[in-house]
């Protein structure tokens, strides 16, 4: 089974140069706990709700702080002709729930978490939690 049959499609893309205010209130309005970052028809980012928590909030910056300044720039992402069980043991490699899925022309098509894959195969998303719940 491929990404691309357990992904969800129906992602919301930030700004670098949205509010965080604006990100959390598209988390909120897609009960959804990460967005990627897009900017120039290309993935140059991925904000969660984590990130506003700890890179943010704790650190007293305010809500009109730009997504830029609190993002994960690094990339991580799975293709979406790849398989569940790869992109679930990259989840766990990476101690990461979700990841950004990209077509092989580097564009960005979904996202899928660990939710999605343990919904079609127990088995790796098992795996790649046990993976992700490390120290």
């Amino acid at each position: 089974m491929q990404v691309r049959e357990v992904m969800t499609r129906d992602v919301k893309i930030a700004s670098p140069e949205d509010t965080l205010q604006h990100a959390a209130e598209m988390m909120v309005d897609i009960d959804a706990g990460v967005l990627p970052v897009g900017e120039n028809d290309r993935l140059v980012g991925i904000l969660t709700d984590r990130d506003i928590a700890v890179r943010a909030v704790a650190k007293g910056k305010a809500p009109s702080v730009k997504v830029r300044e609190v993002m994960s720039a690094e990339l991580k992402y799975s293709y979406e002709d790849e398989t569940v069980e790869d992109a679930a043991r990259n989840m766990g490699e990476l101690q990461v729930r979700r990841l950004p899925v990209l077509s092989r022309d580097k564009r960005l098509v979904g996202i899928v978490s660990l939710g999605d894959v343990a919904l079609k195969k127990e088995k790796p998303a098992g795996a790649a939690l046990k993976e992700v719940s490390k120290p």
